[in-house]
């Protein structure tokens, strides 16, 4: 019975990293797109980076909207996905991988 608990922590654990480098991956494409469109790399009237900057910016935005709350802008550098990803990480590190995972 111990023994299968403690597979399921280890389950739940992985899964929790899985989904935590996900979302981490998320917010660096996001940024990556937001330059490329920035530097005028954008389709116009694509349907389909349309459909990519809308999933990418409801996924992200939420969360990193949490950091921008806090940190104050500096001129038009946005430090808030740095900070999101630090954060994620850090409760990785810590929560998932040091607690749940053992």
């Amino acid at each position: 019975m111990i023994l299968m608990l403690g597979s399921v922590r280890v389950e739940i654990a992985d899964y929790l990293s899985t989904l935590i480098d996900v979302y981490t991956l998320l917010i660096v494409l996001y940024i990556v797109v937001q330059l490329l469109f920035a530097f005028g790399l954008r389709l116009p009237y694509s349907r389909v980076t349309d459909a990519i900057l809308t999933f990418l910016r409801e996924v992200c935005e939420p969360f990193l909207r949490l950091f921008r709350r806090v940190l104050p802008r500096l001129g038009p550098f946005d430090f808030s996905p740095v900070i999101a990803i630090l954060v994620l990480e850090l409760f990785n590190s810590l929560v998932v991988q040091g607690a749940i995972h053992g």
